[in-house]
């Protein structure tokens, strides 16, 4: 397994400068993998990322940030567009960069929830098939995977099991269109971990290692030894990052619900979970 961090965990939005302090320095912590959130496609110009990983021997992924205005399924055919439109921008600089992964709710706005009807729900899910079908084939040409992430039922009404991500992964049928499960929304919405991940199997190509309140991994009550008996049953190999946030930029906490110091600081939130992952999985 390679071990990462999103850099979430230190600052919004990532820029290119950004990269280049941050990288020697998740390095030394112990990691061997970094996450890049593509928050606009304007913020990093590829060919120096790519240089900047290459320089300090990062493997990298990149996770989607799935806005009001990006959403796969919207009712609106502008939104619907301009969330595809998105995502092939991100497949273009995963290219660029040299990246496989791309991650997150690759389906609807991240805080958009909505009463259903199981007729609702068909209609979208076809909808929702119809365009992954033309991102995978996209992403597929280009060398990279997009990996759809279950949130918990406060970020969005619509894939919260890893059961719900596989109906969707099956239909689309694309080697280009995966899943990534993340325990802490795990936490909240399936019933065994474990069993979600034996369930994903195969096509569970990331994950997201997190605490139950966002903290350093090992510092909760997330049920780690059922996460690793899982994970080694499945013979999983790809990237464990952990996915954090700080409270001191003040958007993406409000986004992601940070009222709070989770760790001593930033940089013990990842050492002191890096390490613990390591222990436990490596």
């Amino acid at each position: 397994m390679r071990f990462g961090v999103n850099t979430w965990v230190w600052t919004s939005p990532l820029t290119t400068a950004e990269l280049a302090a941050l990288a020697p320095k998740v390095k030394g912590m112990g990691f061997d993998w970094i996450e890049l959130p593509f928050e606009s496609l304007t913020d990093l110009d590829g060919a120096e990322a790519k240089a900047i990983l290459a320089a300090h021997g990062l493997g990298a992924s990149a996770c989607a940030a799935m806005g009001p205005d990006r959403d796969l399924i919207h009712e609106e055919s502008a939104i619907q567009e301009n969330g595809m439109a998105y995502i092939r921008g991100c497949v273009d600089l995963c290219h660029a960069i040299g990246i496989t992964n791309l991650v997150g709710p690759i389906y609807s706005a991240v805080g958009r929830t909505w009463q259903q009807t199981p007729e609702d729900r068909a209609r979208d899910l076809d909808l929702l098939v119809a365009n992954l079908k033309q991102l995978a084939a996209y992403a597929h040409d280009q060398g990279v995977v997009l990996c759809l992430e279950p949130l918990n039922r406060f970020e969005t009404s619509f894939i919260n099991l890893a059961e719900q991500a596989i109906e969707v992964i099956d239909r689309v049928d694309s080697p280009a269109c995966q899943i990534m499960l993340d325990t802490f929304h795990m936490c909240i919405e399936e019933k065994s971990l474990g069993q979600a991940i034996r369930l994903a199997g195969s096509r569970l190509k990331h994950v997201h290692a997190c605490e139950n309140d966002r903290g350093a991994p090992g510092s909760g009550h997330v049920p780690w030894q059922d996460v690793a008996g899982a994970l080694k049953a499945i013979h999983y190999s790809g990237p464990v990052v952990i996915e954090s946030f700080t409270s001191k930029v003040k958007s993406i906490a409000r986004a992601a619900a940070i009222w709070r110091s989770l760790a001593p600081s930033q940089d013990a939130l990842a050492q002191e979970g890096v390490a613990f992952l390591k222990q436990l999985l490596a």
